[in-house]
């Protein structure tokens, strides 16, 4: 019920778009549906660094919560450092080894919406994994050895411990990658 609950609020959220834009210069009130993932992207800034500025210990957020955007006054100037600060950034604050399947978002009865609300059938080029987020949060960004770069996304019933899925766009890429035990660096 609960999936079902997140997939009808996702469409809802993707069809209306991002609603809510900052109610104050550097703040946004957050909506029904959004998720610290979408709200990063569309501010052009890291999960991490709403967590921190929102002193956030965990991603969960509530409707009518109003975040800060940023770490000074303006929205805009913040936002040139924070991309950078996110894609210059090297240091993995762990790395771990886990088993990794892939998945695609073109089977039957899937809607290709990710837990963040990704929409992975309109990206099909995406780069995101399923993940147990106990180990790792959803949002942080990764490195998959064999994979690449990519986000943690989603979440999957069969997806516990140190195991992950990645996301390939077709299922013969699916098949083609098996089972592999791969090591993963997440970043903060």
């Amino acid at each position: 019920m609960k999936k079902i609950l997140l997939y009808i609020t996702s469409a809802i959220f993707l069809v209306f778009g991002f609603s809510g834009a900052a109610s104050a210069a550097g703040t946004y009130q957050v909506k029904s549906g959004d998720t610290l993932w979408g709200i990063a992207k569309k501010n052009k800034v890291a999960v991490s660094q709403i967590k921190s500025w929102n002193k956030l210990k965990s991603d969960l957020i509530m409707p009518k919560q109003v975040l800060k955007l940023s770490g000074t006054a303006t929205k805009t100037a913040a936002k040139k450092p924070a991309v950078k600060a996110a894609s210059s950034s090297k240091t993995a604050y762990k790395t771990i080894t886990v088993k990794a399947t892939a998945y695609t978002a073109s089977c039957k009865g899937c809607s290709g919406i990710t837990a963040t609300g990704l929409n992975l059938k309109k990206n099909p080029s995406a780069k995101a994994i399923s993940v147990d987020p106990k180990v790792i949060p959803l949002g942080s960004k990764v490195y998959v050895e064999g994979y690449g770069q990519a986000v943690a996304s989603d979440t999957g019933g069969a997806i516990k411990g140190n195991k992950i899925d990645v996301f390939v766009p077709s299922k013969s890429k699916a098949i083609k990658w098996g089972v592999k035990t791969v090591k993963v660096k997440v970043y903060k």
